[in-house]
C-alpha cells in the first residue's frame, strides 16, 4: 500500500460511500433506468457465475443503479455490509489496486468468504481490475459484482483478453422518450405495455388513427426532450441554458479532457475538441477522413484515432455503409452520430430556435431515432448501417438488418414529406425485396401504411411503408426495451 495515507484513511472513505454499514440513512432516486432490472435479477441468479457491466455515457444515471440495487438488496435483508460500493476514480482510491482495496475491506469489515455484493463503480481507473475481476469470478463464486464504466475501451479490449464468458454487458444509453415521459411524471397515453412498432404494420386505419389521438398530448414533451436530450439529471429542468451548461461541463468537457487524458493517452486535446465539434455539426452526415482533415488542418490518420477514441469513449455511434448485392464498399465512409442529440444542442448552443428549423430538427430527430433503435436491437447484435447508392445519390438514413430481419428507416421531419415510388427507402426495398419499412415522419397526420404496385418481398407480398410520427416511434421502441430484457 501506498505510504502517502494509511489504512485508517482509507476505511473512512470507505465508510463514507457506505452509510449502511453503520446503519445511516441514505437516500436513492425513486425512478429506476430499465437496465436497474435485468442487473438485479442477474446478481440474484447464483447459477449465473458471471459479472456483470453496466456501460454508457457519462451522467446517465450508472451510479444511481448501482445505489438503487444496493438499497434493494438491503431492503430484501440482506446484512447492510455484505453490500460494498465504491467509486473507483476517488483520487484516493485511484492509488490502490482492487487487491489492496479488497483487504481493507475484509480485514476491517465484512470477513472474507462470506456471500457479498461488490458495487465497483468507474472500473476502468483501478488498477489491473481485469485481473482481479477474473481471479474474483474463478475462485470466489460466492461474491456477486456489478461494475460501470464510461468508456467502452472497458469491455472491448481488455475483456477480450481476460473477460471471455466472465461479463454480462448491460448498456445504458441515454434516457429513451419512454423513460423521459416517466421521469418527469408526465401523463402516459393508454396503451398495451406490449405494443411494439411492428405490431402496427397489420393495425386498421382507424387503430392508427385512435392511436395518433393518444399521443398527442406527448407532442411538446417530445420537442423538449429534443431539447434537453436523455440525461437524468437534465430531463426534469425547464431552462433549456442551464441544461445545455451542465451537459457541456459534466459530459463533454470532462470527458474529452479528462477522461481521454487519463484512459487513451490523447495529448492533443485541441484536435480532439476541433473534430467533436465538426461531428456536432454534421451529426448523421457521411465522414470521409480526409476531407475532415483537411478541414480540421490535421492529418487523415489522427480524425481515424480520434473517432475511434470518441466511439469508445461513448459519445458518438457509427454507421458503416451497407453492402448490397454481394457488392463492397469503400472503407473510411462511415456515418456517425452523437450519442444524444441534446450534446450538440450544448456544444453549439442552440435553443428553443431549432425548433422551427427544418433542417436543424431534421438532424436532431434523426440522431434520435438512432438513439433508439441502437438500444432496442443491442441484444440481437445486428448490423446497423446507412445506404447509399454511388450513381444515383439515393440513401437510406438507418438500416437494421441481421440473418433473420431487415429493416430500412428513412427519417423526414418536416410538413409535408413526400413518400414517392422514387424515394430512397423505396429504391433499397426494390433492390433488397424488402417486406417492411419505416418512413418517420412529423405529422400525426402522416400516420398510416403505403404500397407501391409492382414492389414484393422475397415472399411475393407486397411491400408496406409505415409512415410513423417520430415522437409514437420513440416511445413505443423505448417501451419495448423493457420487454428485450425480460425474456
Amino acid at each position: 500500500m501506498t505510504k502517502i495515507f494509511d489504512q485508517s484513511e482509507i476505511l473512512s472513505v470507505l465508510h463514507g460511500f457506505n452509510p449502511w454499514w453503520a446503519g445511516k440513512s441514505y437516500s436513492v432516486p425513486e425512478f429506476k433506468r430499465l437496465a436497474f432490472e435485468p442487473c438485479r435479477d442477474y446478481l440474484e441468479n447464483e447459477a449465473l457465475k458471471r459479472a456483470i457491466l453496466l456501460s454508457g455515457p457519462r451522467r446517465v444515471g450508472k451510479t444511481t443503479i448501482l445505489l438503487q440495487v444496493a438499497d434493494y438488496f438491503i431492503r430484501s435483508g440482506r446484512a447492510p455490509k455484505s453490500i460494498f460500493y465504491i467509486s473507483l476514480d476517488h483520487p484516493m482510491i485511484k492509488l490502490l489496486s482492487m487487491q489492496e482495496i479488497l483487504a481493507i475491506y475484509y480485514n476491517s469489515v465484512y470477513a472474507k468468504g462470506k456471500a457479498a455484493v461488490l458495487l465497483l463503480d468507474e472500473i476502468q481507473y483501478s488498477k489491473e481490475w481485469e485481473t482481479e475481476i477474473k481471479l474474483l469470478v474463478d475462485h470466489e463464486p460466492h461474491v456477486r459484482m456489478l461494475a460501470t464504466g464510461s468508456a467502452s475501451v472497458v469491455h472491448r479490449e481488455k475483456l477480450a483478453e481476460s473477460g471471455v464468458g466472465r461479463w454480462i454487458t448491460v448498456p445504458v444509453p441515454t434516457l429513451s422518450f419512454f423513460e423521459f415521459v416517466h421521469i418527469r411524471g408526465e401523463p402516459v397515453p393508454f396503451i398495451s405495455e406490449t405494443l411494439r412498432p411492428g405490431s402496427l404494420f397489420d393495425a386498421p386505419r382507424e387503430e392508427l388513427s385512435d392511436l395518433a389521438l393518444r399521443f398527442q398530448p406527448l407532442l411538446p414533451t417530445f420537442q423538449q426532450y429534443l431539447l434537453v436530450g436523455g440525461f437524468p439529471e437534465t430531463a426534469t429542468l425547464e431552462n433549456t441554458g442551464l441544461c445545455r451548461r451542465l451537459l457541456r461541463e459534466d459530459v463533454v468537457e470532462r470527458v474529452l479532457k479528462r477522461d481521454m487524458t487519463a484512459l487513451f493517452g490523447v495529448r492533443n486535446i485541441n484536435e480532439l475538441e476541433k473534430l467533436f465539434i465538426y461531428l456536432c455539426i454534421h451529426s448523421g452526415g457521411i465522414v470521409a477522413h480526409k476531407t475532415c482533415a483537411d478541414a480540421l488542418g490535421t492529418a487523415p490518420a489522427t480524425v481515424a484515432n480520434h473517432l475511434s477514441l470518441l466511439e469508445q469513449a461513448n459519445l458518438i455511434y457509427r454507421l458503416p455503409p451497407a453492402e448490397t448485392g454481394g457488392k463492397k464498399v469503400l472503407r473510411g465512409k462511415n456515418k456517425y452520430y452523437l450519442v444524444d442529440a441534446a450534446l450538440r444542442n450544448a456544444v453549439l448552443l442552440r435553443g428553443e430556435e431549432i425548433l422551427t428549423n427544418p433542417e436543424e430538427m431534421g438532424v436532431i430527430v434523426e440522431t434520435t431515432v438512432h438513439r433508439h433503435l441502437y438500444a432496442y436491437y443491442y441484444r440481437d447484435v445486428p448490423e446497423i448501417v446507412y445506404w447509399r447508392n454511388p450513381v444515383s445519390q439515393k440513401e437510406v438514413d438507418i438500416i437494421v438488418r441481421s440473418p433473420s430481419y431487415l429493416f430500412p428507416f428513412e427519417v423526414k421531419y418536416q410538413e409535408n414529406p413526400n413518400l414517392s415510388a422514387r424515394s430512397g427507402l423505396v429504391a433499397f426495398c426494390r433492390l433488397e425485396s424488402v417486406e417492411k419499412a419505416y418512413w418517420v415522419t412529423k405529422q400525426d397526420k402522416d400516420f398510416g401504411i403505403v404500397t407501391f404496385e409492382g414492389l414484393e418481398d422475397y415472399y411475393g407480398q407486397q411491400t408496406k411503408f409505415l409512415k410513423i410520427p417520430a415522437h409514437i416511434l420513440c416511445y413505443l421502441l423505448g417501451q419495448a426495451e423493457r420487454l428485450l430484457w425480460k425474456s
